[in-house]
């Protein structure tokens, strides 16, 4: 079973590889753009590959970072199974406390639309495209259950939220946000090009609203998010054939 997990930047990488390799490392493998993968190995039978990508910060560095290394996949004979959006983003009060451990059940662009007089109006009422990705529910159900995780949606914005007003705004249009985050559905629009099935796992590092950087708990999210990847390899294992993924 193969797996990309792309994450925005080097540390949230490093956390999710050694979550799964534990003592075993990994190795780096070049992609044709320069970029590279970090691979790690888990045991069992069937075993994992899981690839890491650090594809950078926003949702169109996250879709071309996931794209290049799918295609690379699909050239080099050995796709993916499964792709997964990972690491730390800003938790909605009271559902995501800091340190929080949350898996997407929607992956939603919480900024892809226009304003209007009456408000937000999301692109998919302006007659293109989707906002919101959904996935495999049993896999999603069995993270959470294997990590004590909460399940709910996930947002992606371009523009991170600085104020208790916005954050107000996007709870009040997203009431079942968990969390804040900028790439996952960047991810999930290149997994959903290549037929792929897609999760997201976000740990929180800070509460959605006025930008306090000394509040923030970085290293906190960081240590939750490789725990919480150390379970990937047992639960993509006991949840079968990738076919039987999109059952609810």
């Amino acid at each position: 079973m193969r797996v990309l997990a792309v994450t925005a930047v080097a540390a949230e990488r490093d956390a999710v590889a050694s979550g799964v390799a534990g003592a075993g490392g990994s190795e780096v493998v070049a992609l044709p753009s320069g970029g590279a993968l970090h691979r790690v190995r888990a045991g069992g039978r069937p075993s994992v590959v899981l690839d890491v990508l650090a594809a950078g910060v926003g949702p169109a560095a996250a879709a071309a970072g996931t794209a290049t290394a799918l295609t690379a996949a699909v050239c080099g004979g050995t796709g993916y199974d499964l792709v997964i959006s990972a690491g730390i983003g800003g938790g909605f009060a009271p559902g995501a406390p800091v340190g929080a451990t949350v898996v997407a059940d929607e992956i939603v662009a919480a900024d892809l639309g226009a304003e209007t007089p009456d408000g937000f109006v999301p692109v998919t009422e302006l007659g293109f495209g989707t906002v919101v990705h959904t996935p495999p529910p049993g896999l999603v159900r069995a993270l959470a259950a294997a990590t004590g995780a909460s399940c709910g949606a996930v947002l992606t914005a371009s523009t991170v939220t600085g104020s208790a007003e916005h954050a107000a705004r996007l709870a009040a249009r997203h009431p079942r946000a968990l969390i804040e985050a900028m790439e996952g559905f960047g991810v999930a629009e290149a997994a959903a090009a290549q037929g792929l099935p897609v999760l997201e796992i976000r740990t929180v590092s800070n509460p959605v609203g006025p930008r306090d950087r000394a509040a923030w708990r970085i290293g906190e999210a960081l240590g939750a998010l490789s725990a919480a990847c150390a379970a990937l390899p047992r639960v993509l294992t006991a949840a079968g054939a990738p076919t039987s993924w999109r059952t609810p």
